[in-house]
Parts: structure tokens; sequence; C-alpha cells
């Protein structure tokens, strides 16, 4: 029956690393006395919030076992050993460099505008998350580093984990998130310059476990300063999409954040409007699209349903697919997929001063 026990729990999976228990090696002290079956779970830390996704998943897990009449859950938490030991396990025995890897597969697309105000935020979230019900597998990285919103508009506010020299993202329905915002306490300013920001950058592209994923989308910071730059040389194969406004002046500014992506060699993908209807007006990002030579990828209308469900951290491409914003954003997102560019990004990362 022992064997039969561990069979069943490769079905457990951490909800962070996404991996069988049993593969991580977190599994414990495994006995069986009069039906019931007493196992040891050990964490990355002590205190873990995911616990009872555990024990809901070992109950599920063991319950089709003839025999079994219950279950006795306990949790340790890993040796420092341990945990270099798993960190060496998920990085498939390499040691730490500062090399950007990514899955051969793995898209990364950069969600840009030239300014702020544009709705660029809300888009990123909802693209990612559209994505995802597409059936891809999906990260976000939170890199407008000032204006940090990404972990409010997706309701995550689960701290990431590290277990020795690596960092686990916080992961909510299948989408892995890693942001700044996650650092700071309550609503602190991040005031750095520029290489505090390559840094920052640097350290959640090479030292953030995101495992397998079809796509990386990246919430860029308005403009073309230095994250910009810093993304530019870090990730340079990355696929743009600009975001704009129906207005002469945000089309004229969001040009040159696609010329910026363009002069570091990324690719640029297509241009959505935002905030398009009667208040701003219609057709700006069309004219974009055919200034620039890109496809228009799709026009998301203004509707107070997608900054309400933001502002309570719902998604509105989740909680209400059929609103008139969430199919145009399931819409652009179809269309991004269709634009499936094969290729990975495994760049030496430049010495910063």
């Amino acid at each position: 029956m022992r064997d039969e026990i561990l069979k069943a729990l490769e079905q457990v999976i951490d909800p962070e690393l996404q991996r069988p228990v049993t593969e991580l090696d977190m599994v414990r002290d495994v006995d069986i006395s009069d039906g019931i079956v007493s196992l040891t779970i050990v964490l990355t830390i002590a205190g873990c919030p995911l616990r009872q996704s555990f024990e809901q998943q070992v109950e599920q897990a063991l319950s089709g076992i003839p025999g079994v009449r219950g279950v006795a859950l306990s949790f340790g938490v890993m040796t420092p050993e341990e945990r270099q030991a798993l960190t060496t396990k998920l990085r498939g025995g390499a040691e730490r460099d500062s090399v950007v890897k990514l899955s051969r597969d793995t898209r990364v697309i950069a969600v840009a505008s030239g300014k702020g105000g544009v709705g660029k935020s809300s888009l990123s979230a909802n693209l990612a998350v559209a994505l995802s019900r597409l059936g891809r597998r999906v990260g976000i990285l939170d890199a407008d580093i000032y204006g940090h919103s990404i972990p409010h508009i997706l309701g995550i506010h689960q701290k990431p984990v590290a277990v020795d020299q690596m960092i686990v993202p916080p992961v909510r329905d299948g989408l892995k998130l890693m942001s700044i915002g996650f650092f700071l306490d309550g609503n602190e300013p991040v005031m750095w310059r520029g290489p505090m920001l390559h840094r920052a950058l640097e350290q959640f592209l090479t030292d953030v476990h995101w495992g397998e994923l079809d796509v990386l989308v990246v919430d860029m910071p308005p403009g073309t300063g230095d994250v910009s730059i810093s993304l530019g040389q870090l990730l340079p194969r990355a696929e743009v999409v600009v975001v704009t406004t129906p207005q002469k002046l945000a089309q004229d500014v969001a040009s040159r954040a696609a010329a910026m992506a363009q002069k570091t060699n990324m690719r640029l993908l297509g241009v959505i409007e935002n905030m398009s209807g009667d208040v701003f007006g219609s057709g700006g990002g069309e004219e974009l699209a055919a200034d620039l030579g890109v496809p228009l990828l799709g026009t998301v209308p203004l509707d107070a349903v997608l900054r309400a469900q933001g502002d309570a951290g719902v998604p509105v491409v989740a909680s209400d697919p059929d609103a008139e914003s969430a199919r145009a954003i399931a819409a652009i997102a179809e269309a991004v997929d269709s634009m499936r560019e094969a290729g990975g990004i495994i760049k030496s990362l430049p010495l910063v001063g």
C-alpha cells in the first residue's frame, strides 16, 4: 500500500513551484496504521500560507485508495541544505549566474506606452489573464517600478517566497506574478536611480523561478527612460505591444515608445487603442498602427466595468467575460496568440558599475 500511496501523492502539486511534491522530495514519514495514512510534507518556509491547498490535495489524492479511511497530515520545514538542494533541482543542476534564462518556447510580450494614464497596466493584467484562459502558461512581470499596480489589479497580495538564493513568485489561478510592490511597505515610493533599477530587473529575470512558461507579459513603464532601456538590453527579442488612447497627442507620444523598442531590437507586434468612445474619440490607434506599419490588434472601449473590477482586484476578463471590454481584450489575446513566433532568450547580462 505504501507504493500505491506514494504513486497517488504524485497528483499533489506545489501551488507555487507547480511540480509534484514527490518530485520535489517534500514527502516524509509515510506510515499506514488501521487504514489511517500519516505523512509529513516539508515546506520551503515556516508559516507557508498555502497549507490548505496541500491538505485538500492530499485528501483528494488518497481518498480513492481501497483501505484508506483517513489522513493525518502534518507539516515540517526544510533545512537550509534541503532548500539548497531544491534550488539546484529547480535550476536543472546549474549554479546561480547572471544570465537571463527562459524556456526556448517562451514568448516575451512587452506592453508599452509613451505616457501614463492610458490604461496600460489594466490591459497588461487582463491580457495575461486572457492568454491564460486560452490555455497558455503565463507569467507577468510588473516592470513599472514607479507605478507598480499589477498586484492590486490581479488581487494578488501574497508575498514571494525565498528558497535559498531563488525567488518563487506567487501564483493565482495558474498565473505567476513578480512586482517590486511585493517588497515595499504600503504605498512607499520607489526612489531609485538607473543602476538600482537595472539590478532590480536583472534579479527579477535571473533569480525568479518562472518555470516553464509559454508567455511572459511585461508591464513596461511609460516613456523611454532607464527601465525601458534596461529591458531592451535584458530582453532584446521581446515583442512589443504599444497602447495608446485615441487622441492625437497620445499617438505622438506612443510613437516614441515604438521607436525605442525598435532601436533596442525588440519586435513591434502591433497597437492597441484603449478608452475608445465618445469621451476620447476613436480612430487614433488605427492611425498610429498605419504610421508604424503594424496591425491594429484591437480597440478596447471606455468601460466602467473594466475600471471597477481592476479596483476590486478581480480582472474583468475573468470576472465578467461578457463585458464589452472583456470581449475586446479576449479578441486581442487571440490575435497576439496567433502571431506566435518561435525562439528563446538566453543572453548574458551587461555588468553594471
